[in-house]
């Protein structure tokens, strides 16, 4: 590979951070991975930049060299407040984060029923709550988590992309900003003009190039949201291609010709080329293991697990009140009782139950008008749990297939290397 460009795709999730480095290709040359302190996104921007910085000084000189274009893809309705020159002036608010119930209001009295806007997951909700304290909005702007890390690496602020976008308000259908926004309270001069995933923005900043040793000349891509990335990483490309992520969270996305918004389920979707990626994130989720078990105990208590055979358990696994989709319900409880003394027995009913929660949200798609999926791939850490996939297969009635050891990271990296026009386009599901 010497003197062959690479591509790198830096996904920042709510476990940590994972940079993929490869070829044009699709041949990887380096992967680095970091996790956050305790288990939880920080809450502070900076400590997101440094991670990346990290990652990236732990390439090769020659792999640093040979940088053509980067994509970073970032949590979903994380939001924050910057200054053009991309100076954070806010701590984030996250994507689990509620946002103040009289902001909700407000959204929904200016708000059509159809935006991604709406309900518990708004992040124009976050955002209106971090403008509440500022006093002249002209001079900041409402950033996403993928957007503030792109613009450090460009030096500006200037753009956001339509999918992380999406729950600030965008319309991916009309593919613009609604007048109704500035109804709630937010200055236009505080949004982001949106370009499509994968449109080059730049190239990166002298100063930050020389500090991380990278070259000038490469490329800085829109990227897109975490989920969306580990959806393109598994190569899906075909109409009613469906891909489960099975990460802190639960997250689908199906390929569909049309978009399908519904705010009462949690489901909303994104633009992809001339088609559409629809579906929702859950709540429960590999976060909701973790404070059950740690990692040993997961993989010793999966090879205990018979899939072929209910346990009959009733649980609705989350780590706190609330959920997003396939319901949207703010107040939900957890319910993980009663809990069995073998703790595979209970393991299982967790896994059962979230199977439920998957088979729903792809049955309630189907009634809403989106294909029903012809296969379900898996992304995530979920995606090595064989017994997990079976049960998973029996609950949703169709192949399921767990692409292991692919990385969200590899998906930002497709952007990254559309933008410099060494790989395919990212045109949806007509292929």
């Amino acid at each position: 590979m010497q003197g062959r460009a690479v591509y790198a795709g830096i996904d920042v999730g709510t476990s940590g951070v994972r940079l993929w480095l490869g070829d044009a290709s699709g041949q990887c040359v380096a992967q680095h991975g970091e996790a956050w302190p305790g288990s939880r996104m920080p809450s502070e921007p900076a400590a997101w930049w440094d991670a990346i910085c990290r990652l990236l000084r732990r390439l090769s000189p020659d792999h640093r060299g040979r940088l053509a274009a980067l994509a970073i893809d970032g949590t979903s309705g994380t939001v924050l407040l910057s200054t053009p020159s991309a100076e954070a002036v806010s701590s984030a608010l996250a994507y689990d984060v509620p946002a103040p119930a009289a902001l909700l209001r407000r959204i929904d009295d200016h708000a059509p029923a159809n935006t991604a806007a709406r309900g518990s997951g708004s992040g124009l909700g976050r955002g209106l709550a971090l403008l509440a304290g500022v006093a002249e909005q002209d001079t900041v702007r409402l950033a996403t988590q993928a957007d503030w890390l792109a613009a450090r690496f460009l030096g500006a602020l200037e753009s956001t992309d339509e999918n992380n976008a999406l729950k600030l308000g965008y319309d991916p259908v009309a593919r613009r900003w609604p007048e109704w926004i500035r109804g709630c309270g937010v200055s236009s001069t505080c949004l982001l003009p949106a370009v499509p995933p994968g449109e080059p923005l730049g190239s990166v900043a002298p100063a930050v190039a020389a500090e991380l040793g990278i070259r000038s000349s490469c490329l800085v891509a829109a990227g897109t949201t975490d989920s969306i990335a580990g959806f393109l990483a598994t190569g899906a490309g075909r109409m009613a291609d469906a891909v489960t992520s099975l990460g802190t969270t639960l997250a689908v996305k199906l390929f569909s010709s049309r978009p399908i918004f519904s705010p009462a389920h949690g489901i909303y979707s994104h633009r992809l080329g001339q088609d559409y990626l629809v579906g929702g994130a859950s709540n429960t989720g590999g976060g909701v293991l973790a404070v059950y078990f740690s990692a040993e105990e997961l993989d010793m208590l999966s090879d205990q697990l018979d899939p072929t055979r209910s346990t009959g358990l009733d649980y609705y696994p989350l780590r706190q009140p609330g959920e997003r989709f396939p319901v949207n319900a703010p107040a939900l409880q957890p319910r993980l009782e009663p809990r069995p003394a073998d703790p595979a027995q209970f393991l299982q009913g967790m896994l059962e139950a979230m199977a439920r929660i998957e088979a729903d949200a792809y049955r309630c798609l189907a009634q809403l008008g989106a294909p029903r999926p012809g296969r379900v791939l898996t992304v995530g850490g979920g995606a090595r749990n064989e017994a997990w996939r079976l049960i998973r297969q029996r609950a949703l009635g169709v192949p399921v297939v767990n692409s292991v050891g692919v990385e969200p990271a590899y998906g930002a990296a497709r952007l990254a290397m559309q933008a410099d026009k060494k790989g395919p386009a990212i045109t949806g599901g007509h292929q």
